[in-house]
């Protein structure tokens, strides 16, 4: 950076603190990771003067480093009013990367005019890991593009720079996150303990790590020897992944409670005796006889208070319209309250299209059904696998699976079993039982689904805690 800059990129930092662009507290981040400062460079577009004012440095920063680019993609969506404003005031051509594909008109990933062949220089507001870049980088590769280049607003120093350059991509970036430390500290907008704790912050969490270890991950069909907590690190790992595999971690359990019971009351109960045994708490709604929005609200403070998510088995099978309306609304208002909700893959991705308008924006998940643990189950084979496959394509919104066994190999992809119980046996309705180390240990699942197990026990607490041990020592088991 040239020394007629560094004055602007200076002031720069301080304005963005006083619109509360830069923040201090305790922040959850994409990768599951609470950190000490977060960045929200989304209210810029509220601040004319000041997203000018960063468009012109980022510029700046990529004629500085000679960069040779045909045009100019914004990483969605933050970047994009960044990109727009460098794009019109300089008459660069602008290509938008969405995030997925139109079912109708021209089903484009990357909209704009280009050649295949042409070099398009990336833009983002922020870079931890590196993972958004690398996955617009991917999108605009597979169109014939170019892609050496990478211009960010801020660098948080965490291992992105490193990310990218193994692929080949060069990262410039405008302003560093010590500097921005550095500058508020001098012009008394921060104390100096605030400062120390940010730095050993970006220390203990470099996500380069979290990228070697992925290169590792690939070559283990079912991550045997990978820890929960090490998987949680994973720069591509869904937020709701990242964060139940920490508190996974946390409570030592990987037991999740099937509750099939038929009145509010008796639910709410189970959820505060057994919640703090739990990682998951599964729900059927509709089996619920006096179900109401306050027995959710109580629901919901309660997986709180203990730390677990709310699973709703509501097993979505319909268009992607249908599902939508049954998500979001109803009686059952299921998005306003469940963390987890899962899908058949019979309808083809329209299911999973229209959940994902709902639950993305709410920091939903979704868990796509690849097995079933009844008798005679057609999700078998080929079927399992384009299952696999849909869950893939959907990532940022399809976190895991309900399987009997590992179907998928990447480590960021959770694995749910139900049917599970000590005496593996089973029911005169089909249903067919596997023990917790059958499921954790032998065929490689990371979460065990206890129904009857606990519901039928004189007393529900201490078999929750049988089975949490069973489940976590089946894990750890696989871990040795």
């Amino acid at each position: 950076m040239s020394s007629n800059m560094q004055p602007l990129v200076d002031d720069l930092a301080v304005q963005l603190y006083e619109v509360q662009a830069v923040k201090f507290g305790s922040y959850l981040l994409k990768s599951g990771i609470t950190s000490p400062v977060y960045f929200d460079l989304r209210v810029i577009i509220s601040h004319p003067v000041l997203l000018t004012q960063v468009a012109n440095l980022v510029f700046q920063t990529a004629v500085q480093a000679g960069v040779d680019y045909s045009s100019v993609c914004g990483v969605p969506y933050t970047a994009l009013p960044i990109a727009s404003v460098i794009c019109c005031n300089n008459l660069i051509p602008m290509l938008i990367r969405r995030k997925e594909a139109k079912d109708y008109g021209t089903k484009r990933l990357v909209e704009g005019s280009f050649n295949p062949g042409e070099s398009c220089l990336i833009i983002e507001d922020v870079i931890t890991s590196g993972s958004s870049i690398l996955e617009t980088a991917a999108v605009l590769q597979k169109e014939g593009l170019k892609v050496t280049d990478a211009i960010v607003l801020l660098d948080r120093e965490q291992g992105g720079a490193a990310n990218l350059k193994k692929e080949g991509i060069r990262l410039h970036s405008v302003c560093t996150l010590s500097r921005i430390l550095e500058i508020l500290y001098q012009r008394g907008k921060t104390d100096k303990a605030l400062v120390n704790a940010v730095k050993t912050f970006i220390q203990e969490n470099n996500t380069a790590l979290a990228f070697d270890q992925n290169s590792v991950i690939a070559k283990k069909t079912e991550c045997e020897g990978l820890s929960f907590g090490a998987r949680a690190e994973s720069a591509t790992i869904h937020p709701l992944a990242a964060q139940l595999l920490h508190l996974m971690e946390k409570k030592q359990t990987n037991l999740c409670l099937s509750a099939d019971v038929t009145n509010s009351k008796e639910l709410l109960q189970l959820a505060d005796s057994v919640g703090p045994e739990i990682c998951v708490l599964k729900t059927h709604v509709d089996i619920l006889e006096d179900f109401n929005l306050e027995v959710a609200k109580k629901l919901r403070q309660l997986a709180d208070e203990h730390e677990f998510l709310i699973f709703e088995d509501r097993k979505f099978a319909d268009i992607g319209n249908t599902v939508k309306h049954q998500y979001e609304g109803g009686m059952y208002r299921i998005a306003s309250w469940a963390d987890i909700v899962n899908a058949h893959a019979v309808p083809g991705s329209g299911v999973v299209k229209g959940l994902r308008e709902v639950g993305l924006p709410l920091n939903r998940g979704c868990l796509l059904i690849a097995e079933m643990s009844s008798q005679n189950s057609l999700a078998t084979g080929d079927y399992t696998k384009a299952v696999v496959t849909m869950g893939e394509e959907y990532a940022d919104f399809v976190f895991g699976f309900i399987t009997g066994s590992r179907v998928a190999n990447k480590p960021e992809f959770i694995h749910m079993t139900p049917g599970v119980h000590m005496h593996a046996e089973g029911d005169n309705l089909g249903q067919q039982y596997l023990s917790p180390e059958d499921v954790i240990h032998k065929k490689g699942s990371d979460i065990i689904i206890v129904g009857r197990g606990i519901l039928m026990a004189s007393n529900k607490v201490d078999a929750a805690k049988m089975y949490r041990k069973a489940g976590w020592e089946a894990y750890l088991g696989r871990l040795s």
